[in-house]
């Protein structure tokens, strides 16, 4: 089964953030929802950090604004992401800079709709 990381998940079921974890989850993906604030998320272990995950994902879907993920970047790396989705208020040119100049390749899309379907369609 695939897995995807979602960094700045959230247990507030009208976030974008949440009905992400609700859409892969429902589709049979491994999800590993990332925040520190929480322990769980939609029934699944909620992880302080991307490195805490134990295993690597396929795909990375980041719901956090660009300030806080360029002060990840590391951390990123450090967990051999190559590639991140920045859903949509996730993205800044400085991130998209810094990411690439790191060699991760930031994709500038919605993750929900990734998979045909809208985030307003999710309940």
């Amino acid at each position: 089964m695939p897995a995807i990381a979602i960094i700045g998940a959230s247990a507030n079921r009208e976030k974008f953030s949440n009905k992400c974890v609700r859409l892969y989850k429902s589709l049979g993906w491994v999800v590993f929802p990332v925040n520190p604030k929480d322990s769980e998320i939609e029934g699944l272990k909620c992880y302080n950090s991307i490195s805490e995950i134990p295993s690597q994902a396929d795909r990375v879907s980041i719901y956090l604004p660009p300030h806080v993920t360029i002060s990840i970047i590391p951390e990123l790396l450090q967990a051999g992401v190559k590639s991140v989705i920045l859903n949509p208020g996730a993205e800044s040119d400085e991130l998209v800079k810094g990411l690439r100049d790191n060699g991760i390749n930031p994709k500038l899309a919605c993750s929900i709709r990734m998979e045909g379907r809208s985030p307003e369609d999710i309940r």
